[in-house]
């Protein structure tokens, strides 16, 4: 079981932005599809963006679109969620999760979960 610890999360203004991190350990990420979800409270965890496993394919929700970009290096066995032009709607507990699947977006179809990061956009 891959353990995942996700970091980077804030306080920030409208407009502005934010790198998250997924840093995993106790296992290698290289086998999985990687994803970012995010649950803002009384509302379901719903999916952000995820990547292959190899970073051939990634894919967004259309809230996020052209906003923010998934990336990963296997290397560093970390994933990185870059958030720019953040918006009070993007505020959330922002959490990563592996997958053995493609792309998934339900949260179902991924295994491991870390603690999450708060989100906080202010206007």
């Amino acid at each position: 079981q891959v353990q995942l610890v996700e970091s980077g999360g804030g306080l920030v203004q409208v407009g502005g932005s934010l790198r998250l991190s997924c840093a995993a350990s106790g296992g290698t990420i290289n086998g999985y599809s990687m994803g970012w979800f995010r649950q803002a409270p009384g509302s379901e965890r719903e999916f952000v963006a995820a990547i292959t496993r190899l970073s051939a394919i990634s894919r967004y929700a259309d809230s996020v679109k052209g906003r923010f970009t998934i990336s990963r290096d296997n290397a560093k066995n970390t994933v990185y969620l870059q958030m720019n032009s953040l918006k009070p709607e993007d505020t959330a507990v922002y959490y990563c999760g592996t997958s053995a699947f493609g792309l998934p977006m339900r949260s179902s179809d991924y295994k491991d979960w870390g603690q999450g990061t708060q989100v906080t956009v202010s206007s």
